[in-house]
């Protein structure tokens, strides 16, 4: 009985990858790379070469001088250029100097808005044709890429949302944790603490723990490890809003938890920082 495997993509670089793999199992084309543009630099984000290295990954030139440039102008669908060197387009690149021969094929990636990406290509400094259906591939790589760059910004939206970090005044912010924990979101909420934490330059961060729904030794030592990594940062955390049952967990698990800088609540957190409410 034949199994089905089911390929799970994290985010759009992992789709990025397994897409290049693919097609340079099926297309006899030296290189094949995705690039993306502000149509001021073009950037090599993924490349797979075979015999000859034509790009690196990393690798920027001015956008207006690039054949990503050609197949963006072409317009949706996909631009094959059997030989760079006659073409009216390219022939007059530097890149086909230093190329010296070839062919190419470029797809524009687009976002849902019409906003340009990138573009997925092919590139050899042998002549290579394409069959109809190893164009339609191509093609349909462009649209699923698409597809992965709508969903993967949808998820960092969601993981915006999940973790809300709100800057209070300078140098000093509230991460309200809501709702539950499991290792996955744990990782997001590590990662974009700390990428927020550096973006607005903070001092301290206060982490409100009253909206979390179920304490476990995941929970107590994801804590800890942020606290840890924050103070790396020269980041000052205050945790607030634990709950009986978060102590309880904490000295089961062996955590002493007055090692934490900890009050009751969000009030008493800003007065140690010296903000007062006001009441008019």
């Amino acid at each position: 009985m034949n199994q089905i495997h089911t390929v799970k993509f994290k985010n759009f670089d992992e789709a990025a990858d397994s897409i290049l793999q693919m097609m340079a199992g099926i297309l006899e084309i030296n290189t094949l790379f995705i690039a993306k543009n502000d149509q001021q630099v073009n950037e090599i984000v993924k490349v797979i070469n075979k015999d000859q290295q034509l790009l690196k990954a990393g690798e920027q030139l001015p956008f207006k001088d690039t054949y990503c440039k050609v197949s963006v102008d072409h317009g949706n669908e996909l631009l094959l250029i059997p030989d760079i060197t006659q073409d009216e387009k390219t022939k007059g690149l530097a890149v086909t100097q230093n190329l010296g021969s070839g062919s190419f094929v470029g797809v524009p990636i687009y976002f849902e808005n019409g906003k340009n990406y990138g573009t997925i290509c092919g590139l050899d400094t042998k002549p290579f044709d394409l069959t109809e259906e190893q164009m339609e591939l191509l093609e349909t790589m462009s649209s699923l890429l698409s597809y992965v760059l709508e969903l993967d910004g949808a998820q960092k939206q969601i993981d915006n949302l999940s973790v809300p970090i709100v800057p209070i005044t300078q140098g000093v912010a509230v991460l309200p944790v809501i709702g539950s924990i499991n290792e996955i979101r744990v990782g997001r909420i590590i990662e974009l603490t700390l990428n927020r934490s550096q973006e607005l330059e903070l001092e301290h961060l206060i982490i409100d723990l009253s909206g979390i729904i179920e304490v476990d030794d995941l929970v107590i030592g994801s804590l800890l490890k942020i606290v840890n990594l924050l103070s790396l940062l020269g980041v000052h955390a205050i945790l607030t809003g634990i709950r009986p049952e978060t102590a309880l967990q904490a000295n089961q698990s062996q955590i002493d938890i007055t090692k934490f800088d900890v009050e009751t609540n969000l009030e008493r957190a800003l007065m140690k920082l010296g903000f007062y409410l006001e009441k008019k």
